[in-house]
C-alpha cells in the first residue's frame, strides 16, 4: 500500500474558538470528539500542523473530549510578526491556550499531548504543569548532557539551514506532494500522510494562483536555531503533574534534533518506540495512542 491509497478526511470541529495571545495575535482552538469524555489537548511539531496528526487523534475522538490547536504561524492561524516567532512566545502562547480552553469549553481536568517543539514550549513555560492532569511528550528536543550541547547546536544549525532552503510556494498541492517521498523525514509515515501534509500545511495564495506554506521556512528555521538555548532549561523535577516521554528509537539516526538522553530519565516515565524517528506520531500512531492510554490508566485519568 502506498501513501496515495489512503485518504484522511479531518472532520469539521464541533466548535471553534479564537484566543488572543499576549501580542494580539490569535490561535484557533478546535473541539472534536466526545464533550463528555476526559479532556485531551494536542499540539504539533515545528513547521507542521495538528490536523496532520489526525491518524493519531482520530483514535481518541470516540472516548475523549479532544481539543486541538496549531502553534502561532502554523495551520489554521493567521500569520503574525516574525519578531515574535520564538520559543519564549510559544511558551506564553501555551499558557494563554490553557486559559482559553477553560474559558471557552469549561474547566475540567486535561492532559496535554505534545510533539517536539510544542512539548519543549510547555516544559519551559512558567506553569510547570500546574493545572494539568498529565503531560505526554512525543520526542521533545531536550539536551541534558553538558558535553552534548555542542552536538545539539551543530545539529540545529544544520537543520535550520535546510529549513531555510525549502521552497515556500507551489503551483499545486500535487507539486508539493511530489517532493515528500524524497524527504528523509517522511520515509516511515503511515499511508495518506502526504496528502494530509499538503492539506494541513499549505494555504492557497490570495490571488488563487498556487499555494504557500502556512509556516514560512524562515519562521521554522528561526525556532530551530535557538532550540538549544531553551532545551537545556527543561527540568522534569519541577513539574507538578505526571509526565510521560515517548522518544524515537535511539538506534535510528534522527531526522531532526537530538532527543531525550536515556541516562537522565529518573525523574520522568520514559520509553521509546523501536524503529521510529522523530516523527513517530506520524509513523506509529496506534502505538503512540497505546502508550498514551496506558499512561492515562496508570494515573486514573480515564
Amino acid at each position: 500500500m502506498t501513501s496515495l491509497d489512503t485518504v484522511w478526511l479531518v472532520p469539521e470541529p464541533i466548535s471553534c474558538r479564537e484566543v488572543s495571545m499576549e501580542d494580539g495575535s490569535a490561535i484557533v482552538l478546535r473541539r472534536h470528539g466526545n464533550p463528555n469524555g476526559p479532556r485531551i489537548v494536542l499540539c504539533h511539531g515545528n513547521g507542521l500542523a495538528i490536523d496532520l496528526y489526525y491518524p493519531l487523534w482520530s483514535l481518541l475522538v470516540d472516548d475523549f473530549d479532544v481539543i486541538v490547536y496549531d502553534l502561532r504561524n502554523h495551520g489554521w492561524n493567521a500569520r503574525s510578526s516574525f519578531r515574535n516567532h520564538n520559543l519564549p512566545m510559544l511558551a506564553r502562547d501555551y499558557e494563554c491556550v490553557l486559559e482559553g480552553i477553560d474559558i471557552h469549553f469549561g474547566k475540567k481536568p486535561k492532559t496535554c499531548v505534545f510533539h517536539s517543539v510544542a512539548g519543549l514550549a510547555s516544559l519551559v513555560s512558567d506553569t510547570n504543569g500546574s493545572g494539568l492532569s498529565g503531560l505526554v511528550l512525543f520526542d521533545p528536543p531536550i539536551c541534558r548532557r553538558p558535553y552534548s550541547y555542542a552536538e545539539f547546536e551543530e545539529a540545529a544549525a544544520r537543520m535550520s539551514k535546510l529549513a531555510r532552503g525549502r521552497a515556500a510556494r507551489f503551483e499545486s498541492k500535487e507539486q508539493f506532494m511530489e517532493l515528500l517521498p524524497y524527504s528523509p523525514s517522511f520515509q516511515r509515515v503511515v499511508p495518506g500522510v502526504f496528502q494530509l501534509m499538503a492539506d494541513s500545511t499549505l494555504r492557497q495564495l490570495a490571488n488563487g494562483q498556487g499555494y504557500e506554506l502556512c509556516c514560512p521556512p524562515d519562521y521554522e528555521a528561526h525556532i530551530i536555531e535557538y532550540a538549544g538555548s531553551f532545551a537545556v532549561l527543561a527540568d522534569f523535577e519541577e513539574m507538578e503533574c505526571p509526565v510521560k516521554v515517548l522518544g524515537a528509537d535511539p538506534t535510528v539516526p534522527y531526522s531532526y534534533l537530538p532527543t531525550f538522553d536515556m541516562r537522565h530519565v529518573v525523574t520522568v516515565d520514559y520509553d521509546f518506540l523501536p524503529e521510529s524517528t522523530h516523527f513517530l506520531p506520524l509513523e506509529q500512531p496506534k502505538e503512540c495512542v497505546e502508550v498514551l492510554l496506558e499512561f492515562l490508566q496508570k494515573h486514573g485519568l480515564m
